[in-house]
């Protein structure tokens, strides 16, 4: 029994070094990427004991070759804005794994779009999209082009700038992009005409988030925050909990919150809060989305406008206070890192049963474990908001049968494959001694996948 138990921690002690050698690498070939630094070291964290238990890993050199993207792609976005001005943007994709299948991610829209960035963005969907069950690797993209305050016509022009250059190096078999903060439907819809035009072939399944009427999926657009609830939902069921009578706090009010939001109400919780960069709003009688989805969707306001409709309602202006409103339920659904561990502490004080990750990696690793420390449940991104991205591959499929699936059929399919990443991840973290953490679970569970997968088809 001695000689088991030292054996073990021998290899328990390999996998930790393993790990940090690893890590440092990462942090000496990609300096000043905080982001990406950050997202790769919770991944390492879980996977030590998968390493003790699977020395094979190692063997292969499964985590360098993990960590290096298959190919980054670089390039300038020139376009001409409507004073005749010639502006230049700064394009990415980054093509990061493709065992599983063909390159499936984001494109982002932002001013903060960096190397960095969109790094950590396609690392965390490699995991994220292997958990989904679908057949789709990790890959993502972007612009340091800002569409706010942009007409629909310099929108136009530079989307079709940016889709000249990425049409080179996507495509239904290789990379299929999709929408993610700052790209909806009318970016992608320009984007689909571009890439038709270059290619002179109509290629359904190289966008996914299309319209309905050239190959879009119904559900899609619901499908991140839909699934986040899901998610969320399953985790309360299983300490006997739900929606049903809670007080919960979303922050954002772009695609992901709103849809949030819909679902929460429709499982009976009150939402009483909800943010956009600008500030916050409170609504303690519970927000109304009708107001929300109008200022939002319809005509691009801010949310402080909500206040005049709704002036029983109050407005802030700093967002990072909407984590001080007392709730039972907490879903992130802005950006990246907007829960500190000052903001954590805060919403354990004030009482907070779970959260969920419905924007990508919105809790610093210091918050993760304040919540951790505090047994309050924690969905990771990875897994809550891996709704988007398996209704995107719904979307494939459909391109790929040319068939259209009811909203019906395409929410029935959301439901099951959120089900069955909450229970895979719940069941990888039994397996490897940490009940409950979902984080843990998570990645192990997406990681093994693509991991044996990797061996299985030799170093390449």
């Amino acid at each position: 029994m001695a000689t088991l138990l030292q054996h073990q921690d021998l290899e328990t002690r390999s996998a930790k070094n393993y790990v940090t050698e690893v890590f440092e690498l990462v942090k000496k070939r990609n300096p000043n990427e905080s982001e990406f630094h950050q997202a790769v070291k919770e991944v390492f964290d879980s996977l030590i004991p998968v390493l003790a238990a699977n020395p094979n890993y190692m063997k292969h050199g499964i985590l360098e070759r993990m960590v290096e993207p298959e190919r980054v792609i670089s390039f300038q976005v020139p376009w001409i804005d409507d004073h005749g001005k010639v502006q230049v943007n700064r394009g990415f994709r980054v093509q990061f794994n493709s065992a599983i299948g063909p390159y499936k991610g984001g494109l982002r829209f932002h001013p903060s779009v960096n190397a960095s960035i969109i790094k950590f963005l396609g690392f965390e969907q490699i995991f994220k999209n292997s958990l989904t069950g679908q057949p789709i690797g990790g890959g993502k993209g972007g612009s340091d082009f800002d569409p706010k305050g942009k007409s629909d016509t310099e929108i136009m022009r530079f989307t079709q700038s940016f889709m000249s250059e990425l049409s080179k190096y996507i495509g239904p078999d290789i990379d299929v992009p999709a929408g993610d903060i700052g790209v909806g439907a009318r970016e992608i819809g320009y984007m689909f005409g571009q890439y038709k035009k270059i290619r002179g072939a109509y290629e359904a399944g190289v966008l996914t988030g299309k319209g309905l009427s050239y190959g879009g999926s119904l559900g899609r657009k619901e499908a991140t925050g839909y699934g986040t609830v899901y998610f969320v939902e399953e985790m309360l069921q299983d300490v006997g909990l739900g929606f049903k009578g809670s007080t919960v706090v979303v922050s954002g009010s772009g695609n992901v919150s709103i849809y949030a939001i819909e679902k929460a109400e429709q499982l009976g919780a009150k939402v009483v809060a909800c943010s956009d960069s600008s500030g916050y709003i409170y609504d303690k009688q519970g927000i109304n989305l009708d107001t929300v989805k109008r200022l939002k969707e319809v005509e691009g306001k801010r949310i402080s406008e909500y206040v005049i409709q709704h002036p029983h309602a109050q407005y802030y202006p700093d967002c990072s206070g909407i984590w001080s409103i007392p709730c039972d339920i907490a879903l992130p659904c802005a950006t990246q890192n907007e829960i500190d561990d000052a903001a954590a502490k805060l919403l354990v004080s004030n009482g907070v049963i779970a959260i969920g990750e419905g924007a990508n990696m919105p809790s610093t690793l210091e918050a993760v474990n304040v919540f951790h420390e505090n047994k309050v449940l924690f969905g990771p991104a990875k897994a809550v908001n891996a709704g988007g991205v398996a209704v995107s591959a719904l979307e494939m499929a459909q391109n790929s049968m040319r068939l259209s699936w009811t909203l019906e059929e395409v929410d029935l399919k959301l439901q099951e494959i959120m089900k069955d990443i909450y229970t895979n991840s719940i069941q990888a973290a039994q397996d490897y001694n940490a009940p409950g953490n979902l984080v843990v679970g998570a990645n192990i569970a997406g990681f093994k996948k693509v991991a044996d997968t990797m061996i299985s088809q030799g170093v390449i």
